[in-house]
């Protein structure tokens, strides 16, 4: 830690004063200043076209880290801040490289040379891929969180249009031979399956019986339907009183909605009895996987049924064939015994961009989903969780990596693996660049923060490169429960993450009911093992809090169902529905739990600057009532947020909590009004803040995004439906549904009381605002965040970067004091023009708005071992090398009855030695032993001679004054 110019080591030495013992703690203090989004990178990886300089995106530390590989292994050769959470690099030029930053919505252009960002360019919200095609060449920008493709004039860095994707987060990017078309895979692309079910009723009121119900049906009207002809597979254990539910249907190349007993339920989808499951006739779900853009109309069409969740996509250069891998569930399929260890495919779609005929290959052709378990040797052969995908430059091989299986495949141009055995990474490799001049691969690995080396002629790895990563281990330890495929699932190719990609969600519901289970009774109630349907829930901010508002929570309320009272409850889901070989141990799911707790939402883009509610939302394809007298009901009108936020205590206060949006804590099962289906059983309220993402399904069009919207079963297509007919005594007019509408969307990022006292994983709608300028004029958004900041409890945080004297710097305002502090010790100021009066056209500075408490990281320090950065570099010590900095103590000696320590110092510095008799204690009750002299040699000495009752000491180094 570090107050004003005082600073301590992170290097405690501990004697036991009775032995003849010594014992150095070399330990790095565990960050508490890291915002964890848990972004996933999409390309995050690129070689220049000078052929030697490789960019690599170093999305924890808000970075791009260069190297020069033209030996054939990387040599790191220095780093450029930009916005946070960057995702991908693409070079426009040997010396342009643009950035991608998904949570700042900005594109950082770099000046490779100059090591410095020249531009900031502003994007729709969620920028996640860029390419560079046409005639006239343009950029061209996937932006997942807003469905569009942001297009970029690269010669005057301006905006020239935004193309709507008729899909739900459109991402990876590539583009044809050519340049005439662009691609963007679709992330949540769907895979044709929908839910049928009751029509939603207002609180306490029993709905009619819905398509499952219908006596017209193909099982005359029994709920649940069997699933193996007229029995259940598992045999039931209980024989009656098993819930009434929904039922998930999935579209089959003829274009015919069948079950998984194959039975047809066309009519109720799409037919003649649509009306019965709430949809109109001719209803359809077109699952669209890949945009095609022409780049001289901007016209869009689509490649469509590849698969659901579409992680990566290239091109083959050789036969302009389109290949998009990622996984595609089998949700359709009911019941966990059946769905253990096989519930999704990993696969490689090869689609002709003309006649838009496709190729689906298995990745896994050694599985046949029959056997559900294989031997660790076995099991390693399998890929899983694919984010990266190049071609060779003859089309002849393809590289794909497995972020999950952390390995690398080869297949060839019909898809075919032509690697058995997959080449070994480091953990989470997702990006991939290929130098077919030196036959190189470098592979970025997420979760280990490497660059692995592939030698492609011996097809073997030959090294791995670390990169720091200011990750806290907490998170690090957890993230492969989350996403490691070959350690948590039978046959190496399922984890967690499968349904809940990134810590989200893959926008599908699952029955994961078991007919042979037995019922479960808890505090909050019991529970039928036949659940019927739901849809995957997001693991953002998933762990609530122990104390809330001041009341401890000593039972938490978890699932659709309030079925499990904490995360620990769900282990045993890693063998029986991943088939791992054993549930978690004790501390693996302290881990894990640990890693989930650390997941933000990111920030709500529908807000102001301010992070208030706007006074309007538009709120297109959304309808309100059927009119009283008649007639279609009518697009809504624009939503005012700001008219229900004063009345939100009347609204949703009373079975959801301010800022975090979950069901109310203090609600049991019992109380829980939510499932309204009588024999369904009743559902606890979810958290609402991520119903944005949850938008798409439209019963009342022939071009429904999604097949699944609202409600634990998702069988609600609208917001504006689940308020008309869940709430009609709030949703009396179109204008009222409009507003709470938009308040509902606008609920994500807290700030909904003035005093919380526990406020949500979330952060303020100015999270990651960029602005780069050259003049010493401050322009008028840094003036907007320095006023921001400056309010009480903005929860934000200004850095300041750019060059002073041709040095890179980088500065973090401090409220408290009204000061600019920079990332040399002991210099700060008060005054902006002394930070930016250097600024102009070749030397331009950026500012950027952080989350509270990550500045001090982000601008100063970024190893966190108490030293400033550029104090560090000055001193000949390393930045990013939290063992490397002045006052590290080397050697520690206990003689007879007193203590040696040798530390390293810096010239010039004065030194203080501190001593506890607990680690722990708070640094003014460390007790200072005087060094009356300034230190001359760069290892500094002292004995102390504890008293003989002193059973123990820790002594620490403290940096009096900064050279």
């Amino acid at each position: 830690m570090t107050t004003d110019t005082r600073s301590y080591s992170r290097r405690f030495a501990f004697i036991t004063t009775f032995a003849l013992a010594t014992l150095i703690l070399h330990t790095r203090a565990e960050l508490t200043n890291f915002v964890n989004w848990e972004t996933a990178p999409v390309h995050p990886v690129a070689l220049g076209p000078d052929g030697y300089t490789l960019a690599v995106c170093n999305l924890p530390d808000a970075r791009v880290e260069f190297f020069n590989v033209s030996s054939g292994l990387p040599v790191r050769t220095g780093s450029v801040a930009v916005g946070l959470d960057p995702v991908t690099v693409r070079f426009a030029s040997a010396n342009e490289l643009w950035v991608v930053n998904f949570i700042s919505s900005t594109i950082s252009i770099v000046d490779v040379a100059a090591g410095n960002v020249v531009a900031t360019l502003p994007t729709p919200a969620g920028p996640s891929d860029l390419v560079f095609a046409g005639n006239p060449r343009r950029a061209w920008v996937s932006c997942s969180r807003t469905n569009a493709v942001h297009v970029i004039d690269p010669v005057t860095r301006t905006s020239v249009t935004n193309i709507a994707i008729d899909g739900e987060r459109p991402r990876a990017m590539a583009t044809s031979p050519d340049g005439s078309k662009v691609y963007v895979a679709i992330f949540e692309s769907g895979n044709g399956t929908t839910i049928i079910g009751r029509k939603l009723t207002t609180l306490f009121v029993q709905p009619t019986g819905g398509p499952v119900e219908d006596v017209r049906g193909p099982y005359g009207g029994m709920d649940p339907p069997p699933n193996s002809g007229l029995s259940f597979y598992p045999q039931k254990a209980i024989t009656n009183d098993a819930p009434r539910v929904s039922h998930i249907v999935r579209k089959n190349e003829s274009g015919r909605w069948m079950d998984d007993n194959n039975a047809d339920w066309t009519e109720w989808v799409s037919g003649t009895n649509a009306t019965v499951s709430g949809r109109i006739p001719g209803w359809d779900l077109p699952d669209r996987d890949v945009g095609i853009i022409d780049t001289a109309t901007f016209g869009v069409t689509y490649a469509q049924r590849l698969m659901n969740l579409c992680m990566a996509i290239a091109v083959n250069p050789a036969s302009g064939e389109i290949s998009v891998v990622g996984t595609d569930g089998t949700n359709e399929k009911r019941f966990e015994p059946v769905l253990q260890g096989v519930f999704l495919r990993v696969n490689m779609a090869l689609v002709d961009p003309v006649s838009r005929t496709n190729r689906i290959r298995d990745l896994n052709p050694h599985l046949d989903y029959i056997t559900r378990s294989l031997p660790p040797a076995q099991r390693a052969l399998s890929v899983g969780d694919p984010r990266g995908i190049e071609w060779n430059s003859d089309g002849s091989r393809a590289y794909i990596t497995g972020m999950g299986s952390r390995n690398l495949i080869i297949v060839d141009a019909d898809g075919t693996r032509v690697n058995s055995q997959p080449i070994e990474l480091g953990e989470g490799p997702s990006g991939i660049a290929l130098d077919e001049t030196r036959a190189r691969l470098y592979v970025w690995n997420r979760f280990s923060s490497s660059l692995s080396v592939v030698d492609t002629t011996a097809g073997a790895l030959v090294t791995n490169v670390s990169i720091f990563d200011p990750t806290p281990q907490s998170v690090r330890n957890g993230r492969r429960h989350l996403y490691d495929t070959v350690q948590n699932s039978g046959l190496g190719i399922a984890s967690c993450a499968s349904c809940h990609p990134d810590c989200r969600m893959d926008r599908l519901a699952w029955d994961l009911g078991n007919p042979a289970g037995s019922r479960v009774t808890n505090s909050t109630g019991t529970f039928h093992p036949m659940k019927g349907p739901m849809v995957t829930q997001t693991l953002q901010d998933i762990i609530p809090p122990s104390v809330y508002y001041g009341k401890v929570i000593t039972q938490q309320v978890l699932h659709w169902r309030g079925d499990r009272r904490s995360i620990e409850d769900f282990n045993p889901s890693f063998t029986a529905l991943l088939n791992r070989d054993t549930q978690l141990a004790t501390n693996e799911m302290a881990d894990f739990k640990s890693m989930l707790s650390s997941v933000y939402l990111p920030p709500n883009p529908l807000r102001t600057f301010s992070n208030s509610m706007p006074s309007s939302i538009p709120l297109p394809g959304l309808f309100g009532r059927v009119p009283t007298n008649g007639g279609p009901p009518q697009l809504l009108p624009p939503g005012n947020p700001t008219a229900v936020s004063s009345g939100y205590g009347n609204v949703c206060r009373s079975c959801h909590d301010y800022n975090s949006g979950r069901g109310s804590a203090s609600l049991t099962n019992s109380q829980a009004p939510l499932g309204r289906s009588g024999t369904e059983g009743m559902m606890v309220f979810s958290q609402i803040r991520s119903l944005a993402d949850k938008m798409g399904m439209d019963y009342q069009s022939t071009n429904s995004r999604s097949g699944f919207g609202y409600m634990h079963d998702g069988r609600v297509d609208t917001l504006s439906r689940f308020l008309v007919d869940g709430f009609p005594q709030v949703a009396t007019t179109d204008q009222a549904i409009a507003n709470l509408v938009a308040f509902l969307l606008c609920f994500s990022g807290s700030d909904l009381t003035t005093n919380p006292t526990k406020p949500s994983q979330d952060v303020p709608a100015a999270v990651g605002k960029q602005v780069t300028f050259d003049s010493p004029s401050a322009p008028a958004l840094l003036s907007s965040m320095l006023s921001l900041v400056s309010k009480t409890n903005s929860r934000v945080e200004i850095v300041i970067r750019g060059r002073k004297n041709g040095v890179p710097r980088s500065w973090l305002y401090q409220q408290s004091a009204k000061i600019f502090q920079s990332d040399r010790h002991g210099e700060a100021t008060s005054v902006l023009t002394d930070i930016i009066g250097q600024a102009s056209a070749s030397n331009p500075f950026t500012a950027t708005v952080v989350p509270e408490g990550s500045g001090l990281r982000l601008a100063l320090d970024r190893d966190g071992d108490g030293y400033y950065d550029t104090t560090e570099i000055e001193l000949g010590y390393d930045p990013v090398d939290p063992a490397s900095h002045p006052g590290r103590i080397v050697s520690v000696v206990k003689n007879g009855s007193s203590v040696a320590l040798d530390w390293e110092s810096a010239p010039g510095v004065k030194y203080a030695v501190e001593w506890a008799t607990n680690i722990s204690l708070p640094s003014n009750i460390w007790r200072t032993l005087t060094l009356p002299f300034l230190a001359a040699t760069n290892i500094t000495s002292w004995t102390d001679a504890p008293p003989a009752g002193d059973l123990r000491r820790f002594y620490r180094i403290r940096k009096e004054s900064s050279p």
